[in-house]
């Protein structure tokens, strides 16, 4: 079972921002990937197969499979780490996250488990989900 990472999705409010990201790098508007500071450690566990949690206003709602794990080096010369993905979004059972700097691995066994497809209602507006959620509904 692959490693995972999860981090904070900082600008986003609700997860149609983050699935309009990804349309806009699919048109070529922006790049698939997110640079932060530090490299994982463990590269060889979350590859192939791991992905990013993002944490949205509080809580994990979705994952993004990592294509890639890539060394940069930013125009102040410091070492960062590019990743990369592919382009899909996978809505999670949402779940409470405190805000926390930087990411985290994420064990399999922690992991939120994939919402079924008969979850995943279209449109539905990201308050309704965050209730139902936090009912057991979801």
């Amino acid at each position: 079972m692959p490693l995972n990472l999860m981090k904070l999705c900082v600008g986003v409010t609700e997860l149609d921002e983050l699935e309009s990201w990804i349309k806009d790098c699919r048109k070529g508007l922006d790049t698939l990937d997110h640079v932060t500071r530090m490299f994982p450690k463990r590269r060889d566990e979350i590859l192939p197969g791991g992905s990013l949690y993002w944490v949205i206003r509080g809580m994990i709602l979705c994952r993004q499979p990592i294509a890639s794990l890539e060394p940069v080096t930013g125009g102040d010369g410091i070492e960062r780490c590019r990743i990369a993905f592919k382009p899909q979004i996978i809505p999670v059972r949402p779940t409470p996250k405190r805000a926390f700097q930087g990411w985290r691995y994420l064990e399999e066994a922690d992991c939120p488990p994939d919402l079924p497809k008969a979850a995943r209602v279209e449109g539905m507006p990201e308050k309704m989900r965050r209730e139902l959620a936090e009912l057991g509904l979801l």
